[in-house]
């Protein structure tokens, strides 16, 4: 069956245009014929991205290929503006980063709940021939066209935003942990990559507290490179503030394994390898307490270790206080993600008494004009 789980989407995204401004001369039962008095167009329709709390993956986007905002309408007489056009709203999951789909150029980083940017300007609508009226051309019969439309293909990639993520070869324990300290439900068998797709719980701590832990599906050697599924779920632990390591007891070899998963991330991305770790040897009710104390001897230096079974609860609760520890220390909180802005260079929003450049040149009066009721 199919996953619901939907992390990569790629749109066609495209403003709308300025209306164009009106070239209407004024006329009435007591004025023959009266000056310029066309309105200005309308603004075009802006494509926005906002971040909605209700959603956690991309799969609402799967098949919305396009997105197409309103065109702005033209002006009318009397000075009338036209009507702006519609925005168009795409929302996305918190953790949602957006991508040029041809350059690869990072355009902005959606974090927070209701968090809104302006993906695309609409394009301003042009102005009437109102404005263009002088002592010397006092009817102008000419006014300007709207701005064009703006186009962009954009990837929307979502990075689950959690606080501890778990990491470990295929069936080191993970899912079980993970149903173990909180209500999550995944999947668990006896076979390798039985977790198909991250999972989210929440870990109720002491005094009410709690914290959010993901289960990355298994990596194997060679992820980094594109091997096993882990190249797919590897940009969800760029998110997580603590990395929770896990080994089984029964691996040939704790400490290889323990560096491979170090070496997997280290190709993905170096600045993984800056983040907290604590390493967990699971399956440990099978150890005995002289076999624990000689494991103990070979286990990787420099980083915490604990031994737990998430079966017995054995050492659950001390990686819990591990865990908590690990999350509020000074060092979590100097390496916390910076989120970015958005840094593209587009056409800013036109203030009301701002008049953007036009060639005049270009323009043309009517040779055959017909008076506009």
């Amino acid at each position: 069956m199919e996953s619901n789980f939907v992390d990569y989407v790629k749109i066609y995204c495209r403003s709308g245009k300025g209306g164009a401004g009106s070239r209407h001369l004024h006329r009435d039962n007591w004025t023959a014929k009266g000056g310029p008095d066309g309105g200005d167009g309308g603004r075009g329709g802006h494509v926005i991205l906002r971040a909605n709390r209700n959603f956690w993956t991309l799969i609402h986007l799967k098949f919305q290929r396009h997105v197409f905002a309103g065109h702005g309408g033209s002006g009318g007489s009397s000075r009338s503006f036209g009507k702006d056009g519609e925005d168009k709203v795409i929302e996305v999951p918190v953790g949602t980063v957006c991508y040029d789909a041809e350059t690869g150029e990072y355009l902005c980083d959606i974090t927070e709940d209701g968090q809104e940017v302006v993906l695309l300007n609409g394009g301003r609508g042009g102005l009437g021939n109102w404005h263009f009226r002088s002592s010397t051309n006092q009817t102008p019969r000419f006014a300007q066209p709207g701005e064009p439309a703006l186009e962009r293909t954009v990837i929307l990639e979502l990075k689950l935003l959690a606080d501890v993520g778990l990491v470990g070869f295929p069936n080191a324990g993970k899912s079980t942990l993970l149903s173990t300290i909180s209500a999550a439900k995944p999947k668990i068998a006896d076979y390798p990559f039985t977790t198909l797709e991250p999972n989210l719980g929440i870990v109720p701590y002491r005094d009410n507290k709690s914290f959010v832990v993901a289960d990355i599906p298994g990596i194997i050697e060679g992820a980094a490179e594109g091997r096993g599924l882990g190249l797919r779920f590897l940009r969800h632990i760029e998110r997580n503030s603590v990395l929770l390591f896990m080994v089984p007891a029964d691996a040939d070899d704790i400490a290889a394994e323990y560096n491979v998963l170090l070496s997997e991330l280290d190709q993905f991305n170096p600045e993984l390898l800056d983040k907290q770790r604590i390493l967990a040897i699971t399956k440990s009710d099978m150890l005995d307490e002289e076999l624990m104390a000689e494991m103990k001897e070979q286990l990787p230096s420099g980083v915490e270790t604990i031994f737990i079974s998430s079966v017995t609860g054995m050492n659950v609760m001390q990686l819990k206080d591990m865990l908590w520890k690990a999350l509020n220390s000074e060092a979590n909180k100097e390496i916390k993600l910076t989120h970015r802005n958005l840094d593209i260079v587009q056409r800013e929003p036109a203030e009301d008494d701002e008049e953007f450049e036009y060639d005049f040149d270009d323009l043309e009066e009517d040779d055959e004009y017909e008076w506009e009721d």
